[in-house]
């Protein structure tokens, strides 16, 4: 069924888990291998939760290859060149109209919390959403329509991207609604609180297989 009129699009913008290239702040404790094992786990949930979504076009804004970890129903786009604030204009220029994007490293997100992004967005007299990520970035962001302004210049991957690019919405005049804060992965102390907040996805059983879990068991306190 394609989408209504007007109902915002849902991208993933993501790298495709590789060896040596995902999730390097992982390792160590994670081997390279084990790294990019948690990654795909992690992109796998985040792709099943968007896809899970009724009635909307579904974008995977990809640095490198799709894999057989890619399922149905999604348009593929290569990631636009240069610094994380240019992709993501780029991104929002692929969708061409209203969207709501999220990364690869919140496996917990549910259906649910996706679907509720993309419905604030919709509603009347809001221009954007943004959802906080612990480390003082965001998990996610909306607009009602692609504005290159938005991104460009904000600085990326530090404590104060929240606050910058919140502080640019504001100077856009962009009307904005705050969403649930979610914890990013990026490193390993992360990766345990995500496994146990979601102990049922993906990434948790990958990383239950991981040779830093078995030495944690075996380190773990016996007895009472």
């Amino acid at each position: 069924m394609s989408a209504p009129a007007g109902a915002a699009a849902l991208i993933v913008i993501a790298k495709a888990p590789v060896a040596g290239r995902s999730k390097t702040r992982l390792t160590p404790p994670c081997s390279p291998a084990e790294a990019a094992a948690l990654a795909e786990a992690a992109l796998r949930d985040t792709l099943e939760a968007v896809a899970a979504v009724p009635d909307r076009r579904r974008i995977l804004v990809l640095e490198g290859v799709p894999g057989p970890w890619l399922p149905d129903g999604f348009e593929v786009v290569a990631q636009r060149a240069g610094d994380l604030d240019e992709r993501l204009a780029g991104a929002f220029a692929a969708a061409g109209g209203p969207a709501f994007l999220v990364g690869m490293d919140t496996p917990q997100v549910t259906t649910a919390i996706v679907e509720r992004g993309a419905t604030e967005l919709e509603r009347a007299g809001v221009d954007a959403v943004i959802g906080d990520a612990e480390d003082g970035g965001y998990w996610s962001i909306g607009l009602e329509r692609p504005d290159e302004r938005v991104f460009r210049g904000v600085p990326m991957s530090v404590e104060s991207t929240g606050v910058a690019q919140r502080a640019r919405l504001t100077e856009l005049g962009l009307r904005h609604v705050e969403l649930e804060p979610l914890l990013d992965v990026d490193t390993i102390a992360d990766a345990v609180i995500v496994a146990r907040a979601a102990p049922e996805s993906r990434f948790a059983k990958a990383l239950a297989g991981t040779e830093f879990a078995a030495r944690a068991d075996d380190e773990a306190p016996v007895g009472p």
